[in-house]
């Protein structure tokens, strides 16, 4: 229990600071160290970070660093995506959806390790705005990714906004993204006649990563975001590359026993 409410900490400060990282750190530490099935906890890793996010948009908010004309353009778009993504994921294995989102944590630590050109606000585009958040709700939706780590990176290169703001910005899409892709999975498991989900954990680790993610937007005027980006980053290929491997052990040994 010590490790899972350091672990809800550490995701609370993630998503302060960078607005990004909580599902990528929520989806691990339910599967391995809580130890619930990979399909379970990646449909509880979307309430978990969307509660997390929503204390996280109250204090950005407070501080107007939220874009809400971008929450809407990007956000919407992104709540279909996320349908589109739950609505696949049943035709996954939970061992299939850790595998991609694995590899997706690879991908992601590019978008972390490298520098994002700014985009100035008379470039934005909703052609290119809108398929983009469509394809980071269905990742969210498929693999239980919040999507932060590549929804901060989109809207700096295509929103107009500033690495502050993006941090903000990004959090409200998070919850909106999270509602959606949670409900999805909640209606997915009731016509199997199941109710998986342990409220209570999920409660105690939105309230413990509510305080974390408060403490992390404090942190986050005073530390170099770059940095930051950077050792995220390192840790994304660590935990993914920990990941895949695992799961195709995994996969392995089921094939085999079959």
């Amino acid at each position: 229990m010590l490790l899972t409410l350091i672990g809800a900490i550490v995701i609370g400060v993630s998503l302060g600071l960078l607005g990004s990282g909580g599902s990528i750190l929520t989806v691990p530490l339910l599967t391995y160290v809580v130890e619930r099935p990979p399909k379970v906890a990646i449909a509880e890793s979307l309430l978990i970070v969307g509660g997390i996010a929503l204390a996280g948009v109250w204090r950005q908010q407070r501080a107007g660093l939220v874009a809400w004309q971008k929450v809407v353009s990007f956000g919407l778009p992104s709540m279909v995506g996320t349908y589109l993504g739950a609505q696949l994921s049943q035709y996954f294995s939970g061992l299939a959806q850790l595998v991609l989102f694995a590899i997706i944590m690879l991908l992601a630590s590019r978008f972390m390790l490298k520098p994002v050109n700014v985009a100035a606000s008379n470039d934005v585009s909703l052609a290119k705005l809108v398929p983009a958040a469509v394809v980071v709700g269905m990742i969210a939706g498929l693999v239980g990714v919040g999507g932060g780590f590549l929804i901060v990176p989109a809207l700096l290169a295509l929103g107009g906004v500033s690495m502050r703001q993006a941090v903000g910005t990004s959090l409200a899409i998070i919850v909106m993204q999270s509602v959606v892709g949670f409900g999805k999975y909640l209606y997915l498991f009731s016509q199997l006649g199941e109710l998986p989900f342990d409220f209570q954990l999920i409660t105690l680790m939105v309230v413990i990563g509510a305080a974390g993610s408060l403490f992390g937007a404090k942190l986050g005027g005073r530390l170099p975001q770059q940095q930051l980006k950077k050792g995220f980053g390192v840790m994304l290929i660590v935990m993914g590359s920990f990941i895949f491997l695992s799961s195709l052990h995994t996969l392995y040994f089921v094939e085999v026993s079959v």
